[in-house]
């Protein structure tokens, strides 16, 4: 039987990003293979942006320069020095009210860290990532496909992960400037915190594959359970509706592509899965995208270990597909 098209899909979630990071660590020992290697199309939003750039970055000998367990790496070694607020920028700019929350050079610093100049055409995958132009309004998708057909779109990788990654009110957008344009790009979870429809309308268009013969595997982040009372929300101006309004755009986007691709992508004639999707509930407090303190990171461990444990025979089947 031929190979499906195998993708791979991780949301957008800051810190978060370490859950999907960790799942892919244990992909790769059961398989005992890169994840570069499982997937002919690794799609991301933001933070599952910098992943599926990550998972392809080349390396010596023309292999993955990092293992998932590497990337999982960052978010453990550098997430204090990506969401990094000093003091004098909480005095001056209280709940990221007068400017971003966050400068961009912590970010900026750990993304030139591990990318260096690789660029985007060099990618050992194909690759899809996400973000939204402000002054065109449109969406926006780096793709490696895009970047060897047309040497614009050829950008060092860790300018995509920097576009991808912009969440508004948390780090300022990017300014990309072409001969005679510019594109000025925020965080793709605006329209797609999970890309997965987006990776399955590439798949289906730009790169020749069928619905019958597809693989979609996606990685969520932890879904919100913590409620907005109306007693609370009632009362919102503005203000009060930055931050909350992006968990609520990014959990219903999430949400929805989950059940479409319930209903274009059920199980084979032969009982096969064609759809993947491995998420958890958060327990209380671990919802925060920008929260690096030991005891976050390790409630994100947790949470990471509870979709193996519970989604069992789901990744086994996964496994065995791969």
């Amino acid at each position: 039987m031929p190979q499906p098209f195998r993708i791979l899909s991780i949301d957008g979630g800051g810190i978060r990003g370490l859950i999907p990071a960790l799942v892919l660590a244990e992909l790769e020992r059961r398989t005992g293979r890169a994840v570069a290697d499982c997937f002919d199309l690794i799609a991301g939003t933001s933070t599952g942006g910098i992943l599926a750039l990550g998972l392809a970055v080349p390396g010596e000998g023309g292999r993955p320069r990092y293992s998932a367990q590497d990337l999982a790496g960052l978010y453990l070694k550098e997430g204090a020095r990506i969401f990094d607020e000093s003091l004098w920028r909480r005095l001056t700019n209280p709940m990221g009210l007068r400017a971003a929350k966050y400068p961009s050079d912590g970010l900026e610093g750990v993304l030139a860290q591990y990318f260096g100049e690789a660029r985007l055409k060099e990618a050992l995958v194909e690759v899809l990532v996400t973000a939204y132009d402000l002054e065109k309004r449109d969406a926006f998708f780096y793709r490696r496909r895009r970047a060897r057909a047309d040497v614009r779109y050829d950008v060092p990788m860790r300018v995509a992960a920097r576009g991808t990654s912009a969440a508004p009110t948390y780090f300022e957008p990017l300014l990309v400037s072409w001969p005679g344009d510019r594109d000025v790009l925020v965080d793709g979870g605006v329209f797609a915190n999970n890309p997965a429809m987006c990776a399955y309308a590439e798949a289906r268009q730009g790169l020749g594959g069928s619905a019958e013969d597809i693989l979609l595997v996606s990685l969520g982040t932890g879904i919100h359970t913590t409620p907005y009372r109306y007693e609370e929300a009632k009362g919102w101006g503005v203000a009060g509706w930055a931050r909350p309004i992006l968990d609520v755009i990014f959990d219903g986007v999430a949400d929805t592509v989950d059940y479409q691709l319930r209903q274009l992508l059920p199980a084979g004639a032969d009982g096969r899965p064609r759809y993947l999707r491995f998420q958890t509930d958060l327990d209380a407090g671990l919802s925060e995208m920008d929260d690096t303190s030991p005891e976050h990171l390790e409630g994100l461990q947790r949470a990471a270990e509870a979709i193996l444990h519970r989604q069992a025979p789901a990744f086994e089947a996964l496994v065995a597909s791969l």
